[in-house]
């Protein structure tokens, strides 16, 4: 079912006529940007190369960093967790939603119980308010009935929709959760780099939590900061590391601390994965069928920029689901480049490297309305 998964891709594909011819040699191409897709895109290298005869190089960096080469055309292709909209953005740049995938909240607790945060809950630890693991709001999060949300599949375990685009229920289940939580201060670990990841956070908990999280997203985690960050209470306790690696890492040596990052980093660095709590009522658990169900609610401008529905009440919904978004040009002076890097989103939204590497990974599959959305964007890369 894989292949014809893939043959159905190509089919679409093909209808926007992105499958240039192979160039007479190959490319060596020269990306950079975001460290959110970047497991997912090293991963998908070598299948590339296989499959086109064309070679990248990806410079994990930062949004940031990306977004700024891109302004210099430094490199081929950029990666952005958020859309670029300064004013120093190249007219003929383009937005490609090309990776999807959850912001988990990692945390060092000693218990294997579930844990599951709401909204308000999230944003009163990352905004200082919350300072100790068994305050009242944690312990009410995790001593409650809980609805589970059961969805329908395909073959090849992606969600079916129905005729509105909104996935299908099976069947939902409520039990009562337990969680004795230990009477130890919270250690909050956050990005101190100019981030896309920091930049969907925070507007995650603007949007989720506005009476706690009084200010607007922000890319650099310090200017979001409801408050005086290095008030003597957060001195110590809020501590800032650069990159998904590094707060990963630094949580991992720190007992009692939560910080946020993509999924895979959590084996690595010995951290467990809480559970949201959705505006729903449903916990759920930041994989490839809750990010499915919440871009299921998101809608898409002509730019190609997605605005998340933070307040759906699909049940299985994860509201912290983003998109990576690939920053390509439209007038490359080098039209074999243009070509190449057409093939590569291409082969990045394909199953054999969205499903076949990326769901191992944490990552989820764009597919349905929103891909070929995302087709139609790489159709424009020339």
């Amino acid at each position: 079912m894989r292949v014809s998964k893939f043959a159905k891709v190509a089919s679409v594909a093909l209808a926007f006529g992105l499958f240039a011819s192979t160039p007479a040699h190959a490319v060596d191409l020269q990306g950079s940007g975001a460290s959110f897709p970047a497991l997912l895109i090293e991963a998908c290298k070598a299948p590339f190369a296989s499959a086109t005869d064309h070679s990248f190089t990806y410079a994990s960096s930062g949004s940031g960093t990306g977004q700024a080469n891109s302004d210099k055309a430094i490199g081929d292709f950029w990666m952005s967790d958020g859309p670029y909209t300064a004013s120093t953005k190249r007219a003929s740049l383009i937005h490609v939603p090309l990776v999807a995938a959850p912001i988990a909240i990692l945390h060092n607790l000693p218990s294997k119980a579930p844990l599951q945060l709401s909204a308000s809950t999230v944003a009163g630890i990352f905004s200082g308010k919350i300072t100790r693991w068994n305050d009242p709001a944690i312990v009410a999060d995790n001593n409650r009935s809980v609805t589970n949300v059961v969805y329908r599949k395909d073959k090849n375990g992606n969600l079916v929709k129905n005729a509105k685009g909104d996935p299908i229920v099976l069947r939902t289940t409520t039990k009562k959760s337990f969680y004795t939580l230990p009477n130890q201060k919270i250690s909050v670990v956050y990005r101190s780099d100019s981030s896309g990841t920091t930049e969907n956070f925070t507007a995650y908990l603007s949007k989720s939590a506005p009476a706690v999280w009084t200010k607007a997203k922000n890319k650099v985690f310090k200017d979001s900061f409801p408050g005086n960050i290095n008030d003597m209470s957060n001195l110590g306790r809020v501590v800032g590391a650069s990159s998904s690696n590094g707060v990963s890492q630094l949580a991992g040596k720190t007992p009692y601390s939560i910080t946020y990052a993509e999924v895979n980093y959590a084996t690595a660095n010995k951290l467990k994965i809480a559970n949201l709590i959705n505006p729903a009522g449903s916990s759920v658990a930041p994989d490839s069928l809750g990010v499915s169900a919440f871009l299921a609610s998101a809608s898409q401008d002509a730019n190609g920029w997605l605005t998340y529905d933070y307040d759906t009440k699909e049940k299985g919904a994860y509201p912290l689901g983003i998109v990576s978004y690939m920053l390509a040009d439209t007038k490359y002076p080098d039209k074999s480049k243009a070509a190449a890097v057409k093939e590569f989103a291409t082969f990045i939204l394909s199953p054999k490297c969205s499903q076949q590497a990326g769901e191992e990974l944490g990552f989820s599959v764009i597919d349905g309305e929103l891909l070929k959305k995302s087709l139609s964007q790489v159709a424009k890369i020339g």
